[in-house]
């Protein structure tokens, strides 16, 4: 497709280097504007403080600052971008709007209405390929459907890699930017925080595409132990790179291109194919999402439906108190506390706080699944979804629902020592490494020595994990015909 002139729409995808979009943009035409939208059907619901909000701000001025580099700019507006974009559109005289694809169920609904607006006026919407490395139908079964369990999709995608390398080949901007509009004098200044209705503040980590490639250097540093260290809360063990990938302030095809180097070249040990591994885990959800949408809603497999999930008032309480780190089981509440104060959760405890609430508890995953869309840095639909369901039993590649984790067991083995809990939980600093993971076990006149008084300081138990555990067996014998 050539054109004269074309709009580059950034969504999640916010850099100015290896960018499918932006370099079809440039290569096809000469003259190139970027717009972003501050989209206020997504924002105006949010709190007026959102740490996201924040990164996402402060990313937006890190791509100008490139884009401007480049001898070009990028217009910031805000309202709804199917008005937004078609009247930037007529305003600049493009022939086409080009995006990076977004598979999320509202984003394709968004994109299919942005290309009938578009195609009403003459101009073309053009989406490519760009925040994973094979999307939808791209890995397939040998019967030419979708995977529905990770380890064979896993081993698919990396067979398709090694037959299609150029897979992961970079998409340069810079050889181009003699093709960028240029800004003109007049150009207004980035809109602040205040002005788009939010509070000032700092980003919860380094933002943009500098901040990404100083934590990926970083971890590219410690990868090699990563197959171990990122199981423990306690340690700087994870790239803590997914709020990144989820506004696309990096490439993931840069990541996988630098991790299959080192694990060719034996500097990333084991971790670097385990990392791996969790960047394919990202893409299997994607393709689920994308394949079978109705898992906003409703469990992967239908039969699942049929669980009746704790309600009403108590039901209400038991959810408040999970949300608030307030379970009484230590590892639970530090890491709820953790992501209520700081928008991040470490993997493993995202397993064990979403089995506790489900398992333990007997709430509707949906609900579990809401407050982490509410908090997270990094919430991403399809991973978030995912997860979720895999704790809950009900989706794809699911733990059996025969298999619930035991918050007390996984306190005890990956934060041994209770470095993670005192953190969090500052209460129970005072106790010792064996007493930390169960102080409802400890005598009372032991606690009070050291200053703490379940009820007051730390609370009892909502509920004992083995009576839980059998109540869980119950809910889902309605389902055990289904069960893997």
């Amino acid at each position: 497709m050539n054109m004269s002139n074309s709009l580059v729409w950034f969504r999640r995808d916010l850099r100015a280097f290896d960018h499918a979009a932006l370099h079809r943009a440039l290569t096809a035409s000469n003259r190139v504007h970027c717009v972003f939208v501050y989209d206020s059907g997504i924002l105006d619901p949010l709190p007026r403080d959102d740490r996201r909000v924040r990164f996402i701000h402060a990313s937006i001025a890190s791509l100008d600052a490139e884009l401007r580099r480049l001898g070009g700019h990028l217009i910031v507006r805000q309202g709804r971008p199917l008005e937004v974009v078609p009247a930037l559109a007529a305003e600049l005289g493009v022939e086409a709007v080009l995006v990076c694809a977004d598979y999320e169920p509202e984003a394709v609904e968004r994109d299919a209405q942005m290309a009938e607006r578009l195609a009403a006026d003459g101009r073309k919407f053009l989406s490519l390929k760009d925040q994973v490395v094979f999307e939808k139908d791209e890995v397939l079964t040998l019967a030419k459907g979708p995977f529905s369990v990770f380890t064979p999709y896993k081993n698919a995608w990396l067979k398709r890699l090694a037959s299609m390398p150029e897979t992961l080949a970079s998409y340069p901007v810079d050889q181009y930017a003699h093709n960028f509009a240029p800004p003109p004098l007049d150009a207004p200044a980035l809109p602040s925080l205040e002005e788009i209705g939010f509070a000032p503040g700092e980003p919860p980590l380094p933002a943009g595409m500098e901040g990404a490639e100083a934590m990926f250097e970083d971890f590219v540093r410690r990868i090699a132990d990563y197959g171990r260290a990122r199981d423990f809360p306690a340690q700087d063990g994870t790239s803590r790179l997914s709020v990144h990938l989820r506004f696309g302030t990096t490439s993931i095809r840069h990541l996988v291109r630098t991790a299959r180097q080192m694990m060719e070249n034996g500097a990333g040990g084991t971790g670097a194919s385990v990392w791996l591994s969790e960047l394919i885990w990202r893409e299997f959800y994607a393709m689920i999402l994308a394949r079978h949408p109705h898992v906003v809603h409703q469990s992967f497999k239908p039969a699942f439906d049929a669980i009746e999930w704790e309600s009403g008032m108590d039901a209400d309480e038991l959810f408040a108190a999970w949300c608030e780190g307030r379970t009484g089981y230590p590892l639970v509440d530090a890491a709820m506390a953790q992501l209520n104060r700081t928008g991040f959760m470490h993997n493993r405890l995202r397993m064990v706080t979403a089995s506790f609430l489900t398992k333990d508890l007997g709430i509707d995953w949906r609900r579990g699944e809401r407050y982490f869309a509410l908090k997270l840095n990094d919430y991403e639909l399809a991973s978030n979804n995912g997860g979720w369901q895999w704790a809950a039993s009900t989706g794809c590649d699911a733990q059996p629902w025969f298999r619930i984790f035991n918050p007390v067991s996984q306190s005890q083995r990956f934060d041994a020592h209770g470095e993670f809990i005192r953190e969090w939980v500052p209460a129970l600093a005072s106790l010792s490494a064996k007493e930390i993971h169960a102080p409802w076990l400890v005598a009372q006149d032991v606690l009070a020595d050291k200053g703490v008084v379940l009820g007051r300081d730390y609370p009892f138990p909502l509920v004992e994990h083995g009576a839980a555990r059998k109540r869980t067996l119950e809910r889902f014998a309605v389902v055990k015909k289904a069960a893997p």
